[in-house]
């Protein structure tokens, strides 16, 4: 059995199909930045992003999303909102 297992291969249909395509994948996070808030107390959400936009005045605008554990997505739309 060992060897029957040590000549298993995947074939070349299933490698591309399991293959990332890293274009797409950085593409698509390419202006985006994961952030935390460093405190103990409760964040009410749409406080923190109504209040970051505001201070940011982005020029393509921002996008504020919670991912959990006072981790926030902000994803820019502009390389200069990213930059400042």
């Amino acid at each position: 059995m060992k060897e029957a297992l040590a000549n298993l291969r995947l074939l070349d249909d299933e490698e591309k199909a399991i293959q990332e395509d890293e274009g797409a994948v950085n593409g698509v996070y390419q202006f985006c930045r994961v952030g935390r808030c460093l405190t103990d107390s409760v964040v009410h959400f749409p406080s923190l992003r109504n209040t970051m936009a505001d201070l940011w005045h982005p020029i393509g605008g921002i996008c504020i999303m919670e991912l959990g554990e006072k981790r926030y997505l902000f994803q820019f739309f502009n390389e200069v909102d990213l930059k400042r």
